[in-house]
């Protein structure tokens, strides 16, 4: 996958990392941070000396006064967070997407047919299933919630399970997840945003056309970009179009290509190692590098990082800062759901008016996900249009599919959006769905790991026997 080109050119220097370095290396480490958060959220939300701090906390208002013009007012912690925070999160996940299309996972029709097929698949059968649960009731608009795979958790238990899963299924979750994220920024863009205000989204629309414009011409300086976004991102604020899809549309906008190209660096390299060499008998004494030759190397720096996509760049810059700042300190402000009493974790309760939003969500996570994705997939394998993963057989895909029931990160965030219209029980909806997408994650990632386990040891057991 991904981390093991990475990983090959690392090897020879992966004895001189930090313990934290090869920690936050490890594919599984986001999820064990997540679920950490996870369950400080709601130590913190649950017991009597720490529940209302916890809540005061997120309701603490933020805001930025210049003379008598306040920004934006009405901002929670809470809200900074899910607003503000998850813009970063979204934009990260907007590049990564990018990067896929260009070059990964989803570069041609051959290799994304399969995948975006199969999460097709595991959008719409978990999202059908809430609904029959739900049709008619005051929870049906949380339809949404069910819809989405966790990558970060779902990569995670895969590289825990080790070769029992064939390489190309962990290449197809993975290109699934991706794609998956694609349709639930789709549905948090289409369905849950506010009303909306044309005026700004015109001017949003044009601010984004002039920075198309502009990367059209070859500009690939950052300022350029960022700018516009903080821009986009008012607008969007604004406008009543979720404020966390501009940084999926500037993912989108910010150039792939590299400022220089491979001549022009390799002209400047050696440009470069001429003055070093002639700067040696400069202020002899003081050692390598001395005053000359430093500002030279910082000119070689600043050559190379811009011989990289500005795309590539803030990838990986914001890497680290999303999964193990940005995504921790979202699970702690959202996955805290204050329990008044145990009905909240009986995912089969119905009420005719209220509906069950723990039902739909546990049942979704649990049964549409997996049903849906090897559904779409047998579907795109018997029409011809798609392949099955090599050394892969469909017991092993629908286990694997079961881990694309791990919803957690975009599940809580559609979650947090969701009921708007019933402002009385909304809160009340929006935790029994936070618990429900918590256990329907839990029991997702159980039964997928169950299910490798058992049809891999028979498969080994076949191998022996044969």
């Amino acid at each position: 996958m991904k981390l093991i080109p990475i990983y090959a050119w690392n090897k020879g220097i992966h004895i001189f990392e930090s313990k934290q370095e090869k920690f936050i290396k490890k594919p599984w480490a986001q999820g064990i941070i997540l679920m950490a958060c996870v369950i400080v959220a709601m130590l913190l939300a649950n017991l009597p000396f720490t529940r209302d701090g916890y809540k005061e906390v997120l309701e603490t208002t933020i805001s930025i006064k210049i003379g008598s013009l306040e920004f934006p007012g009405d901002l929670s912690v809470e809200k900074f967070i899910n607003d503000i925070l998850m813009v970063v999160f979204f934009f990260t996940v907007g590049l990564e997407i990018k990067r896929e299309m260009a070059h990964g996972e989803l570069c041609s029709r051959q290799k994304a047919i399969m995948p975006v097929i199969a999460a097709f698949g595991g959008v719409l059968v978990p999202a059908l299933i809430y609904t029959v649960v739900n049709k008619g009731t005051i929870s049906a608009g949380g339809w949404g919630i069910p819809t989405a795979t966790d990558i970060a958790f779902a990569v995670g238990i895969l590289s825990i399970l080790g070769n029992k899963v064939p390489i190309s299924l962990k290449v197809f979750l993975t290109a699934l997840a991706i794609a998956d994220d694609l349709l639930a920024i789709l549905v948090v863009a289409l369905f849950y945003g506010g009303s909306i205000n044309l005026v700004l989204l015109g001017i949003a629309v044009a601010l984004i056309i002039l920075v198309l414009i502009l990367n059209k011409l070859g500009e690939k300086r950052v300022i350029f970009y960022i700018i516009p976004g903080a821009a986009i991102w008012v607008l969007f604020y604004y406008s009543g179009i979720h404020a966390t899809m501009s940084g999926v549309v500037m993912a989108f906008l910010v150039p792939m290509t590299p400022r220089y190209t491979r001549e022009y660096y390799y002209h400047k390299r050696d440009r470069y190692r001429h003055l070093l060499d002639e700067y040696d008998s400069i202020e002899e004494g003081s050692g390598f590098p001395n005053g000359p030759q430093r500002h030279v190397l910082r000119q070689l720096s600043k050559t190379s990082r811009n011989c990289i996509g500005m795309s590539y760049r803030l990838e990986n810059a914001l890497g680290v800062w999303v999964n193990f700042i940005i995504m921790p300190i979202f699970a702690l402000a959202n996955a805290g759901v204050t329990i008044p009493s145990t009905e909240y974790f009986n995912v089969f309760n119905f009420d005719p008016a209220l509906g069950s939003v723990s039902m739909g969500i546990f049942l979704g996570l649990l049964l549409g996900k997996p049903i849906g994705i090897t559904l779409a997939s047998w579907i795109a394998v018997k029409a011809k249009i798609g392949t099955m993963p090599a050394q892969s057989g469909w017991k092993m895909l629908f286990a694997v599919a079961c881990l694309g029931g791990i919803g957690f990160t975009m599940s809580i965030f559609v979650d947090t959006l969701s009921f708007g219209d019933h402002p009385q029980v909304a809160q009340q909806l929006r935790d029994m769905g936070k618990v429900a997408v918590l256990m329907g994650s839990l029991c997702a990632g159980i039964l997928g790991s169950v299910l490798v386990n058992i049809f891999a040891d028979k498969k080994n057991e076949q191998t022996r026997n044969a």
